[in-house]
């Protein structure tokens, strides 16, 4: 069981702007502090048999350069590389171009994981905000909650996540997320019936049931 309540305060969020040489972009930045040193969280983030286990199968060559792929959602290149303090890539995924970084730091007697989203200000963005992509990072640092703080060979079930995000408690933390989101985003500049519309529209999407 997850303690949404905890997850959600552990987690921080922030929705900047950035001018990118395509025009006006959203910066979300997500961090968390996880009791483990920066070698390990570095290894649970870039090495291909662990990244599995709390986030998607990836293939390619994780190397400056390279090409990645994880299964069944973006791929991308791998631009910079300092381990083990950081790395960056492009996030490509249909059809359209955003980038990350991610970054790890010394904090306490834990690790910051922090991870930096960049995308342009296009028609998915007016209708969904910045919890299009941050509820699915949000879901991501819970996970690798779990992964760190867990038996080293549990492996993540995609059918078990789809499951548990249509569940009660599921949909409890998406929406806390969401709302979370929000917040940020008004933080950010964002007025506030704009991002409340936004916000209401991604909840929408994440909580909508299959149909029978």
């Amino acid at each position: 069981m997850i303690d949404v309540s905890h997850q959600i305060s552990a987690v921080r969020r922030t929705v900047g702007r950035r001018v990118l040489e395509a025009g006006d972009a959203r910066v979300m930045t997500i961090s968390q502090v996880y009791d483990t040193d920066v070698d390990d969280m570095w290894d649970a983030v870039t090495n291909p048999e662990r990244i599995p286990r709390w986030f998607l199968p990836v293939s390619g060559e994780l190397r400056v350069g390279g090409k990645y792929q994880l299964e069944g959602n973006a791929g991308g290149t791998v631009e910079r590389c300092d381990p083990p303090k950081s790395f960056a890539a492009t996030w490509e995924m249909h059809g359209g171009v955003s980038w990350i970084e991610v970054r790890l730091t010394p904090e306490g007697d834990g690790t910051r994981f922090e991870l930096e989203h960049v995308a342009h200000v296009d028609d998915h963005w007016d209708q969904f905000g910045p919890g299009a992509v941050g509820i699915g990072w949000d879901m991501a640092l819970t996970a690798l909650v779990r992964h760190l703080a867990a038996d080293p060979s549990y492996v993540v079930d995609p059918a078990e996540a789809m499951a548990w995000m249509a569940s009660p408690e599921g949909v409890s933390f998406v929406t806390a997320a969401g709302e979370a989101w929000y917040a940020a985003h008004v933080d950010g500049g964002e007025d506030e019936a704009v991002a409340r519309a936004q916000a209401d529209r991604c909840l929408a999407a994440y909580t909508a049931q299959p149909e029978a």
